[in-house]
């Protein structure tokens, strides 16, 4: 599992103008099962995204087409992590 941590490195005024492509972007990888849950970060500086996915290198990829990263407006950074202990709902994603 990940853990996709956005911070927001331009206004929110340009974040926000990228929204409506950047909520497009999550509900492909959800639709592609990459993506479990995401949401804003309170202070709103920038977000987080649980994802699962083969290896790092395909999360990188994925997180690059965001066009939050395209846009120049955050910046990612992701952690890899071994999930031992879920709900039962997570179950499939246990290691």
């Amino acid at each position: 599992m990940f853990v996709l941590e956005l911070t927001y490195t331009a206004p929110v005024e340009r974040v926000d103008a990228l929204m409506a492509e950047h909520i497009t972007w999550l509900d492909a990888q959800y639709a592609a099962g990459a993506f479990l849950a995401s949401g804003r970060k309170n202070p709103r500086d920038g977000g987080l995204i649980l994802a699962v996915g083969d290896d790092r290198a395909q999360i990188e990829k994925i997180a690059a087409a965001d066009p939050f990263a395209a846009g120049g407006v955050c910046a990612y950074r992701i952690t890899e992590f071994i999930a031992t202990k879920t709900s039962p709902e997570l179950a499939p994603y246990r290691q």
